[in-house]
């Protein structure tokens, strides 16, 4: 396993170094990685193909943190929101956010939700890792405190970190 030092903190990269070169529309198409964040995706196009998934993971990582506010505030707001109606989500989000809590869950999601857009001026983001959406509330509550910048910044290493796990279960 690979360890990698960046901006937005350790990364484990569990694929090996050389593989077929990957054209990122493909992965994409396959993984949904990034949902559709154009500013991402549009760039990483322009630089295909990659040697390797971990390859582009990387440069989308350096992408992510050269992309002004603005740019990356439409990477986050790419993705869907946490509780959304199923209809409105992605296949790779829909497994990932899982079965359909109690309709209060929903609820008190919707409105956690909605005071995050009003406060920060984007979607909340996190890595699920397969936890109910009943364990999320409390880590929304908390995200709530923080500031602007920070949750900026915790949103895109999210983001990165959903890639990352939708290339490690493609691969297992």
């Amino acid at each position: 396993m690979h360890h990698r030092f960046s901006r937005w903190g350790v990364t484990h990269v569990p694929y090996p170094a050389a593989d077929v070169p990957v054209r990122v529309l493909e992965l994409q198409g396959q993984l949904n990685l990034f949902e559709n964040a154009g500013p991402l995706l549009h760039r990483l196009q322009r630089e295909e193909p990659f040697a390797s998934a971990s390859a582009m993971l990387e440069r989308a990582r350096e992408i992510l943190s050269g992309l002004s506010e603005s740019e990356q505030i439409a990477v986050i707001n790419a993705h869907p929101r946490i509780g959304e109606r199923v209809d409105k989500l992605s296949a790779a989000s829909l497994r990932e956010q899982g079965a359909t809590p109690a309709p209060e869950v929903l609820k008190r999601l919707a409105a956690l939700n909605e005071e995050y857009e009003a406060k920060f001026g984007f979607r909340f983001v996190v890595f699920v890792n397969r936890r109910s959406k009943e364990a999320i509330v409390p880590l929304l509550e908390a995200r709530l405190r923080g500031t602007r910048d920070e949750e900026r910044r915790t949103a895109l290493r999210e983001i990165l970190a959903i890639a990352e796990d939708r290339l490690k279960r493609e691969e297992a």
